[in-house]
């Protein structure tokens, strides 16, 4: 490189070889483009997966390099809203889209319609690329999925002389009472705790309920939420349902299966191992089955996401980088590391083929198969709502006001209704 000094000197000459070669040799070339990627609480079990995906990018795309940064599960919220605060978010970021959606509220991600070229956004399965839009608009692009089985206790469902796992909610119903009454234990757990899990309010959408409507206010009070707010009060009143369902978590359901007091828990496939590790008693005598439904078939879905913050200073490259991580062959490699499912439309098919052509057939891998199977009725249940949790506590709080006897179901249903169209907004 020529020295300034000497520049200076010669400034002729320079505008010679500017004219000459286009080429300004004095001046140092641009960095390398570094996109910055973060994840949530992949390390150190993914770190292989992701040094070879992002090797194999950086190798397509010489221009480019990407540092992957991994943040703990509980810390992402306080991190990326302090990093979009200060205007030094990443380029691309794994969220889930209950937390995604209330900044998309906020206009905090690239509007991936504007940049997608035309289909790209038909590749990943329909329900899921729509969970990653408000108002029509596609904030983000679907990754690994989950979806719960349920995996039951053979020797309970022979003492109770259950001779198949329920697959509705009105079978539930009668498989819980036979449980009951036959061997004194319960057939499962769920919890009404509202800073906890999102099934039971899922549950009132499998049982047909329409939870708000096209403006954003209650549509719950209505028959349909009426008999799903009735089905949980009369299982609890019945005694059917552990009474610390309203005090404790979903972490107590699966206490509870493992020590052999319910017949039945929702959980994701790869929990099986986990059984099996902690109480291989229970596991030897459990099986799987499909996740119980409503009348209308739907199964729900956990779904992880990658955004791209509107404040990249690389879009097209934090796009490029975003199609990679969720292309057939990445997804199909990532869903056998990590025993998730894929979103990927060719990368399901893929993973369903190769399970049946599995010559292992432990419950793990029939859990697993049952999961993939499941992603034609799978879809994100709850709406994408940026105060979800105002919706949850009102439902959860009348919905045990109920079950104590402190509200009769109509005046539950009508209070919870109330409570979200004065706050839920």
């Amino acid at each position: 490189m020529v020295k300034i000094a000497n520049f200076r000197r010669f400034p002729i000459c320079f505008l010679l070889g500017l004219i000459l070669t286009g080429v300004v040799s004095c001046f140092q070339s641009p960095k390398t483009p570094q996109l910055e990627f973060w994840t949530m609480q992949l390390q150190p079990k993914f770190n292989n997966y992701f040094k070879d995906a992002i090797g194999k990018f950086e190798t397509a795309n010489p221009g480019i390099k990407v540092h992957w940064v991994d943040v703990p599960w509980g810390a992402m919220q306080g991190k990326i809203q302090a990093a979009m605060g200060a205007k030094t978010a990443p380029d691309v970021v794994n969220l889930n889209p209950d937390f995604a959606i209330q900044l998309a509220a906020r206009n905090a991600w690239l509007d991936l319609d504007s940049v997608l070229t035309k289909g790209e956004n038909k590749q990943y399965v329909p329900s899921m690329w729509q969970a990653g839009t408000l108002n029509g608009k596609a904030f983000s692009l679907p990754w690994y999925l989950t979806t719960n089985v349920t995996i039951y206790n053979q020797q309970l469902f022979t003492k109770a002389g259950v001779t198949k796992p329920p697959s509705t909610y009105q079978e539930l119903a009668q498989v819980a009472k036979q449980i009951k009454e036959k061997t004194g234990k319960y057939a499962f757990f769920t919890t009404f705790v509202p800073e906890d899990s999102n099934d039971v309010l899922e549950s009132l959408v499998q049982m047909g309920v329409q939870l708000v409507d096209p403006q954003g206010k209650a549509a719950f009070n209505t028959p349909a939420g009426k008999a799903a707010f009735a089905y949980w009060v009369d299982l609890y009143r019945q005694g059917l349902l552990p009474k610390e369902a309203l005090t404790q978590g979903h972490q107590q359901g699966i206490q509870l299966y493992q020590a052999g007091e319910t017949a039945m828990l929702s959980a994701g496939a790869p929990f099986i191992d986990t059984i099996a590790k902690n109480a291989p008693q229970v596991a030897k005598v459990s099986s799987v089955a499909p996740q119980i439904s409503g009348t209308n078939g739907k199964k729900g879905v956990a779904v992880m996401n990658l955004v791209i913050p509107r404040t990249t200073k690389t879009p097209d490259a934090a796009v490029k980088f975003a199609l990679f991580i969720t292309n057939a062959s990445n997804q199909l490699a990532f869903a056998e590391a990590s025993d998730t499912l894929p979103s990927n439309v060719t990368a399901v098919k893929e993973y369903i083929n190769k399970l049946a052509a599995s010559k292992d057939k432990s419950a793990l891998d029939r859990g697993k198969s049952i999961s993939a199977q499941q992603l034609a009725q799978s879809e994100i249940l709850i709406p994408p709502l940026k105060n979800l949790d105002v919706l949850k506590k009102a439902i959860y709080e009348d919905l045990q006001a109920a079950m104590l006897g402190e509200k009769t179901v109509e005046q539950a249903l009508s209070s919870a209704a109330t409570t979200w169209d004065a706050a839920g907004k």
